[in-house]
């Protein structure tokens, strides 16, 4: 009988506001190529107009939505959010082996860090406009806009 191993047990953490929905299907494609994604939510302000063509994948690709409402202008609640769940994730979650940050986003820098510092796999994935400093602080960073440059790209504000 064959024996059956184990693939790495992956949080998927998506700033869907800083993360282009066009490149969400061959994202999850290359997310299983790392392991098997056991979390999968997305984080953003869902009563916006701004995330449809993120709403009309979320059921498609099994992503939970995370509601954050934008209290203030200019703040950063969903990535704030998205942080918090991963530190609970990282510390209330033995079973996990790595985490995917989906983003762009340089709030992620200290995030990955953490991860690393914890023994597990830093994946993160966002454009080549990424920080030098998060690309470094993850174990492996892939430019979703170079790999995904076959899907119709969209418009920034349309994420």
């Amino acid at each position: 009988m064959p024996t059956i191993t184990s693939r790495p047990k992956l949080a998927v953490l998506i700033d869907a506001e800083n993360a282009r929905a066009a490149h969400a299907p061959q994202l999850m494609q290359i997310i299983g190529q790392y392991g098997k994604p056991i979390i999968q939510r997305a984080y953003g302000d869902w009563t916006t107009t701004q995330l449809t063509r993120w709403k009309n994948l979320l059921n498609a690709l099994s992503i939970r939505p995370f509601q954050q409402f934008r209290y203030a202008r200019h703040k950063n609640s969903s990535d704030a959010a998205l942080l918090m769940d991963a530190m609970e994730l990282l510390y209330t979650r033995s079973d996990l082996d790595g985490f995917c940050i989906v983003s762009s986003d340089s709030d992620y820098i200290g995030l990955a860090a953490r991860i690393r510092e914890r023994g597990l796999m830093a994946y993160g994935f966002g454009d080549r406009t990424t920080m030098r400093a998060f690309v470094a602080a993850c174990d492996e960073f892939i430019y979703l806009d170079e790999v995904c440059s076959q899907a119709a790209p969209d418009a920034p504000d349309s994420r």
